[in-house]
């Protein structure tokens, strides 16, 4: 038996475990020790695997493809469950490897993992990266509640440690409270942020492509740097995901967010996460579930837009 709790049994689409043969990985964070309100983020990899297996044979409709040999499952990193400081160590002791061997998409876990996994791809890939990053939160916070790290700061810390190109750090459907030091901070590096009050009634291709646009043309300007999505579950509405541990009412929609990770399905992406999927405070499954078809959403999409590039 592992000495460390909370592994996941099951694996994602029912995927096989990861070899090198496979393109793509899925690797869980099941940690939690860095939130502020409500933990469960560390059962997050577990129920995102188990709504996984509702796809059925996990043929994309709007891609027209599935990930049959080209994914699989590294199951859950061993991390200690109590410091953040031994958790990110673990993780960068563990993450390079995989990196380096395969597309990935992370299953948290809260969002302080996002960090070492920045850290990670820095060392891996030998520059700053740009990050698409959707959330309630702007992440940005200098400390957390007295505390020098947590899983609001990570956005300013990975700004701090030139993890991110600056002006390539994107904010969509931000809209908590804070003060506007940290609400406008990415804005304030030369970053873009799209509140989720920009957002509102936006929802088709169309309505959506002028904030896809502004970021193909900030990439494009700044020399098409690595692209990483980091998805917090929270940036939907509290309706279409309560199973979270900060959950804020205005958010977008599934159908807002499946449209915007369908139509950046070109972009430069390196790998993803998705974090903040608390399963005790879930209702009927919908955030597990909305949270495995936005991670099947977007590796579909990089399958195809790899495929297309290898021809």
């Amino acid at each position: 038996m592992s000495a460390f709790a909370f592994l996941s049994q099951t694996t994602f689409l029912r995927c096989p475990p990861l070899a090198a043969a496979h393109r793509f990985g899925v690797a869980g964070l099941a940690w939690d020790g860095a939130v502020t309100n409500r933990p469960g983020a560390r059962l997050g990899p577990r129920a995102i695997r188990e709504a996984s297996h509702m796809l059925c044979d996990g043929t994309h409709p709007h891609f027209d493809l599935d990930l049959e040999g080209a994914l699989g499952d590294a199951g859950d990193l061993p991390l200690p469950n109590t410091s953040l400081d031994a958790c990110r160590s673990a993780i960068e002791s563990q993450a390079p490897a995989l990196l380096r061997s395969h597309h990935m998409a992370w299953l948290g876990g809260d969002h302080s993992v996002t960090l070492s996994v920045l850290r990670s791809l820095r060392q891996v890939l030998g520059r700053p990266l740009a990050v698409l990053h959707f959330d309630a939160h702007c992440d940005t916070w200098e400390d957390h509640f007295g505390e020098p790290s947590g899983h609001g700061t990570w956005v300013y810390e990975a700004i701090q440690e030139g993890l991110v190109q600056r002006e390539c750090m994107v904010q969509v459907g931000i809209r908590s409270s804070g003060r506007r030091e940290a609400r406008e901070y990415v804005r304030d590096q030369g970053g873009l942020i799209f509140t989720a009050r920009d957002l509102r009634g936006l929802s088709s291709p169309a309505q959506l492509a002028p904030v896809l646009q502004a970021v193909r043309e900030r990439l494009a300007a700044h020399g098409h740097p690595p692209l990483y999505l980091s998805l917090d579950i929270d940036a939907l509405d509290p309706a279409y995901a309560p199973g979270t541990g900060t959950p804020e009412p205005g958010g977008l929609s599934t159908a807002q967010l499946l449209t915007l990770l369908e139509e950046s399905a070109d972009l430069p992406f390196v790998g993803m996460d998705c974090v903040e999927v608390a399963p005790p405070f879930d209702l009927s499954e919908l955030t597990s579930n909305a949270a495995a078809t936005l991670v099947w959403t977007y590796l579909c999409g990089q399958r195809r837009r790899l495929a297309r590039q290898d021809v």
